[in-house]
């Protein structure tokens, strides 16, 4: 199926590795130039390199999202290397594992800044040119806390819920001018973020690494954790000119895990 990407600009946050770096191959591999945003410029590169080892054509940007000042320069650097952007990948980097309670006030804010605000503030930039151009695509990237919170994970499940209300209401605010504006929520997807956590996990409750992924994966009814890529496939549908009618979603690729309807 051609998606109808190819030309496309195409802005993907958090590139530089995991579930960023997956989007932004797949988007290339559409014909998408793909700028790719990271806070480590070694890592944004390398991502920009694999595109265009690849044939694709890409800018890697170090991207510090927790600095609101730096957004208008580096959209206008994206802007004068591969044209305005048509597709705003909003992937944000998570924060520590934690509690909800006894977080310190400035905790809160940091986060709060490099997850919601930078993801509002970038958006914001981007949007006059989307309605200029009659067509724009704006995917923001959660968790599957959103809808059952995941133990341990406070400051995640708390932040990442509201950009949910944010994307919704910000569908039916651009709709008419050919932007559509949806949230898409892994599950457990093989990345170092869900290493990490497992390991947290295995040194919380006292057990193997190995213990607490068999715990994990038994937990998922496909039995086992999602690839990068089918992630990143269906980004690039909800990026597509076939998925113009679909907007103010959240999708789950999450292999079946979360129980709710």
């Amino acid at each position: 199926m051609d998606l109808g990407i190819s030309g496309r600009t195409a802005l993907v946050l958090g590139g530089g590795g995991g579930l960023g770096a997956a989007i932004a191959q797949v988007l290339a591999e559409e014909g998408a130039s793909v700028a790719i945003a990271d806070i480590n410029m070694q890592a944004a590169r390398r991502s920009a390199e694999a595109v265009e080892s690849a044939g694709g054509k890409s800018v890697g940007i170090q991207w510090d999202l927790g600095d609101l000042g730096a957004v208008d320069a580096n959209v206008k650097l994206v802007e004068d290397s591969l044209g305005s952007v048509d597709i705003l990948v909003n992937n944000t980097g998570g924060p520590p594992p934690s509690a909800v309670l006894g977080q310190g006030h400035e905790i809160w804010s940091k986060h709060f800044q490099s997850m919601v605000l930078s993801v509002i503030a970038i958006t914001d930039r981007v949007v006059p040119l989307m309605k200029s151009q009659g067509w724009g695509r704006i995917i923001t990237s959660t968790s599957s806390g959103v809808i059952t919170p995941i133990p341990d994970l406070g400051l995640s499940n708390t932040l990442r819920a509201s950009l949910l209300g944010w994307s919704k209401t910000l569908a039916r605010e651009v709709a008419a001018d050919g932007i559509t504006c949806n949230v898409i929520l892994p599950g457990r997807i093989g990345t170092e973020r869900i290493k990490s956590l497992d390991r947290t996990r295995a040194e919380r409750e006292g057990k193997t690494v190995e213990q607490t992924t068999a715990e994990s994966i038994a937990s998922i009814p496909v039995h086992r954790y999602g690839e990068p890529r089918e992630y990143a496939s269906m980004v690039a549908f909800l990026a597509s000119a076939q998925a113009a009618y679909v907007t103010g979603s959240v999708v789950r690729v999450d292999g079946g895990l979360i129980t709710s309807i």
